[in-house]
């Protein structure tokens, strides 16, 4: 059903506002939880539309089409939930965590995770699988330094993005070259105008807050490996998992069958290390997580996590997020919002800084990572074209102000996700995750220099196109 009602662009900007307000008041003002925020969000539109006289069929397809778009990746979200305790029984993080403990600078400790989390983020090509594997180990190493949980994660989180942004594997990067025709490597290459200094400027700033001269990080770090090696299972053969992400990753297999796989594997070394071990208790682990009991409370802490029903409030607002953002694309709000900034956008720096903040906005609108690529990459494609700009352009803008930002949003898929598995509030990290900070502001200077900026040929058949309509 297609309902077709005329929006005035003040309607729909006071909608948007008040979305805005809901959330931002619910989440940042009073501290909640943003479910109930989003919830109260979705009321509202859905009051709006039966004022303005839409459907209830055209409220249900809204909130279907919008859930439609998440299915895989909250199916994704109870697998790396599963994976994560399976990864913890097995003893595969805590090996991570005592073999980092060897190779990792403590004197340097944030900008070696921040490099190591670039390179595993690039090989593997998902931003997520980093934070929730090699991103818990690297946070139970911090913390027991004494280093802020939010330091550590937004280095965390910086690295996996970059390695995120570098990666050919990456669903975000396919996607943002696929919506602006555009070649992947070709696309990949121009991102590195923005992604690369910002990767440079991201390692120096942890170089300046993450030296540790003490002999504190030292002892703490000694007493925490002593009770990983009793506690757990410590060896070369924990690693399997991590080696078969790779290996996966090597063979282009997509990311459900890789956990799936993963999680079966992991489970044939829990039972390998430990005979005893029955069924049961193995399913109570990948369901409910695994519970620490080493007599040591901040280690019983930093690896009592994972299980399937960790992640049911990450799925939960996203189910929520969602479908809000299938109302506002619905009932046309965002675009109703956008269509008229193409009139105004005649020079090169407008076309950008409109490109950026439009991916920020659907970002905070809508929460979704995916539709902050694909709604403005839809809408701006034949602007930039009409501005001289090549699609490649367009592509880097869809990242910087699209993909990276997604993860410092309280209510986006990105941020909630890392929350909950990192155990740091979104807006505690947001001023540590110096990457995705860093890429829009080098992607505005790139629109007003010129430097970096793909421009169309003249002769080109984009623009013949565009001159001839």
């Amino acid at each position: 059903m297609n309902e077709t009602k005329k929006i005035s662009v003040i309607e729909a900007s006071c909608i948007l506002i008040l979305v805005l307000v809901i959330m931002g008041t619910g989440v940042i003002g009073f501290g909640l939880s943003p479910q109930v925020p989003v919830m109260l969000a979705m009321g509202a539109i859905i009051l709006w539309a039966k004022l303005r006289r839409f459907s209830w069929a055209s409220v249900n397809l809204g909130i279907k089409d919008g859930i439609e778009k998440g299915i895989i990746p909250i199916f994704i979200f109870i697998l790396i939930g599963a994976m994560i305790s399976t990864w913890i029984a097995a003893g595969t993080i805590p090996s991570l965590m005592v073999l980092g403990f060897k190779i990792i600078s403590v004197r340097w400790f944030l900008p070696s995770v921040f490099i190591v989390c670039t390179l595993v983020g690039a090989a593997v090509g998902s931003a997520f699988t980093v934070a929730s594997t090699v991103g818990i180990a690297f946070m139970g190493m911090g913390i027991t330094m004494g280093l802020n949980p939010a330091m550590i994660a937004g280095a965390i989180i910086s690295g996996a993005i970059f390695g995120d942004k570098l990666s050919p594997l990456s669903e975000t990067n396919n996607l943002a070259s696929a919506v602006v025709d555009t070649e992947l490597f070709e696309h990949i290459k121009n991102l590195l105008w923005s992604t690369l200094p910002a990767g440079i400027l991201t390692t120096i700033f942890f170089m300046l807050i993450g030296h540790d001269d003490s002999n504190m990080s030292l002892s703490r770090i000694n007493h925490t490996v002593a009770i990983l090696n009793t506690n757990f299972s410590i060896s070369f053969w924990a690693i399997i998992p991590i080696i078969l992400v790779f290996v996966c990753a090597g063979f282009k297999m997509p990311a459900v069958p890789t956990m799936l796989l993963n999680i079966f594997v992991t489970s044939i070394m829990i039972f390998i290390q430990k005979p005893q071990v029955p069924l049961k208790q193995l399913a109570e682990i990948i369901t409910n997580g695994f519970v620490a009991k080493t007599g040591n409370a901040t280690v019983n802490t930093l690896l009592s996590r994972g299980g399937i029903v960790s992640m049911m409030p990450t799925v939960a607002l996203i189910v929520l997020t969602l479908s809000l953002g299938g109302l506002l694309v619905r009932f046309g709000l965002i675009k109703t919002v956008m269509a008229p900034l193409a009139k105004h956008l005649n020079s090169s720096g407008k076309l950008i800084t409109a490109g950026i903040l439009t991916c920020i906005g659907v970002n905070i609108f809508v929460g979704e990572q995916f539709l902050s690529i694909i709604l403005p990459g839809r809408a701006f494609k034949q602007t930039f074209n009409t501005g001289g700009l090549a699609n490649n352009a367009l592509g880097r803008v869809l990242e910087d102000g699209g993909t990276v930002i997604n993860y410092l949003v309280p209510w986006g898929v990105g941020g909630v996700f890392l929350a909950n598995t990192l155990s740091v509030p979104t807006l505690q990290y947001l001023p540590f995750v110096f990457f995705s900070l860093l890429c829009p502001v080098f992607s505005l200077l790139s629109g007003f220099t010129g430097i970096g900026l793909k421009r169309l040929d003249p002769s080109s058949a984009d623009l013949k196109v565009v001159k001839g309509q």
